[in-house]
């Protein structure tokens, strides 16, 4: 009887985890990207952050400059594809750990953003090679500011 009780209770631990996350830890949200057509990068950086747990879909985007601007996506901030992660936009190859310290910090942004295709991004992987590259921020009055550097 106890063997059943512990079993009952393990198998309702792991109830309600849609995203395979400790106990305890807060929900992700689920991740929204939207993207150029035939873009295969930003199938590669969905899968980055379908690893770390989160729930990815993707659509391509008849118009990407519509679904930009519809986004507040500043024009020198673009890349090849937008998200919604919650209230956030997340704009290009910005890593899984930058993408989480901002749902913890939930700073009063707009988004983040990694600019262009930096090599080294996740998505945009080739080898130890990494460009150092920012992840801004930026907000609805055209606000910006680094958020994150990287230079693995």
């Amino acid at each position: 009887m106890r063997q059943l009780a512990a079993i009952a209770f393990i198998a309702w631990l792991g109830t309600g985890n849609p995203h395979g996350q400790s106990a305890g830890a807060p929900a992700l949200p689920d991740v929204k990207v939207e993207k150029q057509p035939g873009c295969g990068c930003c199938e590669i950086w969905a899968r980055h952050m379908r690893t770390a747990g989160f729930k990815v879909t993707v659509t391509e985007a008849a118009d990407v400059d519509a679904m930009k601007r519809k986004h507040g996506i500043p024009d020198n901030l673009r890349s090849c594809h937008t998200s919604v992660v919650g209230n956030y936009r997340v704009e290009g190859h910005v890593p899984v750990d930058v993408v989480k310290k901002m749902l913890a910090e939930k700073p009063a942004v707009s988004g983040i953003a990694v600019a262009g295709m930096p090599l080294g991004s996740p998505g945009m992987e080739a080898g130890s090679r990494v460009e150092p590259y920012n992840v801004v921020s930026f907000d609805a009055q055209g606000r910006q500011r680094i958020y994150a550097s990287i230079s693995k």
